[in-house]
């Protein structure tokens, strides 16, 4: 089986969760003996080149080339990486709008819209979590034949971190951790570094910071507390991150939402306690062993984290997620996907 995975252009600068989720779908994906190739814009795809296109990202830079793999008739499947807190009904009547405006003003386009059309396109979908997968039915009108819940995945390794590593380097341990970019509005960190102000214990936020005004503010307020240190990312193959994730006490998330945020998977492996956004579907992989807050309120990020302090460590989510979301286990519902597409597309010819 010959298969070739394509994002939008910025996924390799940006470091983030879907660049993850691509490569360690890949290793595991050649070791269950399917050839994955990595799409090149300089290259030409042919049909004959591989059995199907995987796409990973449903938006307006990856379009157009689902635009041109359907036009010619190579199949592909689509994990969308997309979510919404804006409710069934208003995703609705935004792409009947698109859809009334459209036939008065071309090249008018909203995310919606596109997302809607490459799903239609797409020979399967690859949500990543349930809730997302319900967008997809109810508001973007994919049939669920053509759907398979995917989770996203987290690596053997971060089982078998140790902190003295991190600890060592940094002088700290059973502290409170986030990981991920510095100044994105979905990330909320402003709040995080707010509410991290009112705990009497050590913190670190690390992570890859923006060139903007919301990471300057982000920064500066954090100056103020003693107990914060703010650190540059660590890149995701260290053995100097997994430490980080096993010398922490509590990891924290609070994010506007995540499906589900790699890191938590990844502090959670490693024996953090988790203190995250409800939203977005993270229920689906923390269940009832996790800390929930509202990522609205300041308040409530501290109460949880506070919480999530008091608490013993419990080894019950970390066997749970080496159990069923390593990426071993996700190469395992990815390859089975594309046997059940090229099956389909044997018996259609």
């Amino acid at each position: 089986m010959k298969v070739c995975f394509a994002s939008y252009q910025a996924v390799m600068m940006l470091r983030g969760g879907p660049r993850t989720q691509i490569f360690q779908t890949k290793r595991c994906l050649e070791r269950l003996a399917v050839h994955v190739s990595l799409f090149d814009s300089w290259q030409e795809l042919k049909r004959t080149d591989v059995d199907l296109v995987h796409i990973f990202g449903a938006n307006i830079g990856t379009y157009h080339l689902a635009r041109v793999l359907r036009l010619q008739g190579i199949p592909f499947v689509l994990t969308p990486i997309f979510y919404t807190r804006r409710s069934m009904g208003i995703v609705k009547l935004s792409l009947a709008a698109d859809k009334f405006v459209r036939k008065f003003v071309k090249g008018f386009w909203s995310d919606y819209a596109v997302i809607a059309e490459m799903s239609r396109w797409a020979k399967a979908v690859l949500p990543n979590t349930v809730v997302e997968s319900l967008l997809y039915t109810e508001a973007f009108g994919v049939p669920p034949e053509r759907m398979t819940v995917v989770p996203n995945g987290v690596e053997k390794r971060f089982y078998f971190a140790r902190p003295q590593m991190f600890s060592k380097r940094f002088g700290v341990r059973n502290f409170i951790l986030n990981v991920g970019h510095i100044g994105p509005g979905r990330k909320n960190v402003l709040r995080l570094v707010q509410a991290l102000e009112g705990i009497d214990r050590q913190a670190v936020i690390m992570g890859r910071m923006e060139r903007s005004e919301a990471a300057k503010e982000i920064m500066d307020r954090a100056k103020k507390n003693p107990r914060l240190k703010m650190l540059e990312s660590i890149p995701h193959s260290s053995d100097l991150l997994a430490s980080a994730f096993a010398a922490c006490d509590v990891f924290v998330l609070p994010s506007m939402f995540e499906t589900p945020g790699l890191a938590a998977l990844e502090a959670a492996l490693a024996g953090a306690k988790i203190v995250i956004t409800p939203h977005g579907g993270t229920k689906d992989y923390f269940g009832e062993q996790a800390e929930y807050v509202d990522p609205y309120s300041i308040d409530s990020i501290r109460k949880g984290i506070q919480n999530a302090l008091r608490k013993n460590r419990d080894s019950g989510l970390r066997e749970r997620i080496r159990k069923e979301f390593l990426w071993e286990r996700v190469a395992e519902k990815t390859k089975a996907v594309y046997e059940k597409v090229l099956t389909n597309k044997k018996g259609a010819t």
